[in-house]
Order: structure tokens, then sequence, then C-alpha cells
């Protein structure tokens, strides 16, 4: 399996030696790699990459979210390919909008009856919904999901209603305790209590339903297995962090299908290689998102495109 400087050591190679522009080298190198994974596989493959380890400051925060704008990227990814073949989602994403990764699943469970999603190293609250809506995970020793507790306005919903839960009782027991509370709850605004209930309950439920369709269809208790993993990625007060990283262990234990990466040396040899050359691109070129399937059908999100021109 060719590491980071491998992989480096051959994009240079290939700089040196050809006139194609420099992006044009990283597509080459990770289309590449993604061709011989297809070839390994004999699956449908799409790649969703988002380079928000390498940001910076260089595009808005929403840029590397998931958002409904990424599924006319999965529409051209799903174009012209023999779905029987089933697909290989490869996820690496901090997560994003619930409605945009519900319409997205949605999507995909019409276009595909199986579903593996492969984590080379993390998916994230929605990125972790969407691996609970495949027929299986893959991961490896390094690969971490997180919990799917939804975020509102940047703050966890589960933390403003342990809050206010907390300002209630302690009002309730003693009233004079209203004025410390005071500064913090006025920093609410109308409906905040009531939307935060209904992100949580909105990504618990869809959830559980991938879960029963997908990953325990046909098992026995299906419904009772995926309420144990709902509880156990969507529990605010065990999770404690909304960036909890949770390894393929944890993941087993909470009852999901996780098989692991290292079980197949050649699947994890080529998985880790298309996964370094994509680092190398998201680090090396504009790009700040990347949908693309086996076929080098891509759809690409750069800085240049999302830039907004100066206010006057």
């Amino acid at each position: 399996m060719p590491n980071w400087n491998e992989v480096s050591q051959e994009i240079e190679k290939i700089k040196q030696s050809s006139r194609a522009s420099h992006s044009t080298v990283y597509d080459k190198v990770r289309r590449n790699y993604l061709a011989k994974l297809h070839k390994q596989t004999k699956r449908n493959i799409i790649i969703y990459y988002s380079g928000w380890l390498q940001a910076g400051d260089r595009a808005p925060v929403d840029a590397f979210s998931i958002v409904d704008h990424d599924k006319i990227g999965f529409m051209s990814a799903c174009n012209n390919i023999d779905r029987k073949q089933g697909l290989d989602l490869i996820l690496h994403t901090p997560g994003g909008g619930i409605s945009a990764t519900e319409s997205i699943v949605e999507y995909l469970h019409q276009m595909f009856e199986d579903i593996r999603v492969i984590v080379p190293q993390l998916a994230m609250s929605a990125g972790t919904m969407i691996a609970c809506a495949a027929n299986s995970i893959v991961m490896g020793k390094q690969s971490s999901l997180g919990p799917i507790d939804p975020q509102y306005g940047g703050l966890p919903a589960h933390g403003i209603l342990e809050e206010f839960n907390q300002a209630h009782k302690e009002i309730k027991e003693d009233p004079t305790r209203a004025h410390l509370w005071q500064p913090i709850i006025h920093k609410y605004r109308p409906t905040l209590i009531g939307e935060c209930t209904k992100a949580i309950d909105l990504s618990e439920k869809i959830v559980k339903q991938w879960l029963i369709n997908r990953m325990f269809h046909g098992a026995k208790n299906a419904a009772k297995k995926a309420d144990k993993v709902v509880k156990g990625l969507g529990d605010h007060a065990s999770t404690l962090t909304h960036d909890r990283h949770l390894s393929a262990v944890k993941c087993k234990k909470l009852g999901l299908v996780i098989k692991s990466l290292e079980e197949s040396q050649d699947l994890q040899d080529a998985v880790l290689s298309l996964h370094h050359s994509l680092m190398h691109t998201l680090s090396a070129t504009p790009a700040v998102k990347i949908i693309e399937n086996h076929n080098g059908q891509a759809f690409i999100n750069h800085v240049s495109t999302l830039e907004k021109p100066p206010s006057s």
C-alpha cells in the first residue's frame, strides 16, 4: 500500500514528467486509485470527501458541510452506472444539515438495494447518520464515527434543553435563583426550545427507521436493536461532546454492523491509498469538497466558486 509519502512522491513524479495542470495531476492520481478499487470490489464506488481538516480560513464552514446542493453531485455520480452492482460509499465528512442528509439518503436508497459505507478516517454527525443508513459499515482501527445529537446555531440541542430544564428545576425549588438564570434564559429566542426538541426527534426518528429498513432488515427485534444504536449515538449525556470520536470497537458494541477494514489486506491497501490521494487533492488544490464515482465522473466544489465578491 502506498503510504502518504509514497503517494506524494508519485504525484511529484507525474508533475515533473507531464505538462498537465496542477489540479489535473491530482485528478489523475486519485482516479487511478478509484479505478483500482472498483476493479477489486466489482462494485460501484462514490466518494464523498470534505476538506474541513485542511480548511484553515479559505472557505466558509458551510462549504464543507452536507447541504442540499450535494444531491446534484450524487445524481451525477449515479448516472450511467450499473446499479445492480450495489454501492460502496466512501465517506469523509464533518456532517451537516439533517434535512439535506435525509434527502440524500432517500435518493441513494431509491438507487441502490445494497449500500456499504466505508469510513477510512472520519464520518461525523450527519455523516454518521448516513453510515447508519447503509446495509453495513467498514471501519479500520483509525476510523471514527460520532454522535448524532443535532446542533442548533452551533450549540448542541440536547445541551440547550438540559440547561433550560436545569433552570426550571432550580427556580421551582428556589425562586430566588431566577435572577441568576435570567441573563442566560434571556438570550433564548422564541421557539428555540421547541425547535431543539423537534431537531432531536427528527434525527432519532429517521436514523431508527433507516436502521430497521436496511442494517437490521429481517433481523429479530430490529426495532429494539435500532433503539439501542440511536440511544448510544444520540444521548448527549453519555457522549458528552458532539465531536466525540467513536471507534469501530465502540460502534460495534452499540450494535452497528461493523466490518473490519483490516480483514482484507487488499481492500485496506486500495481504500487507504485512495484516501491518501484525496487528502493530497484537498490539501494542494482549491477543491473543498469532492463527489466522484469510479468512472471519474466528478462534482467538485472549489474555493473560487464559493467565494463571494467583496461588498461595496
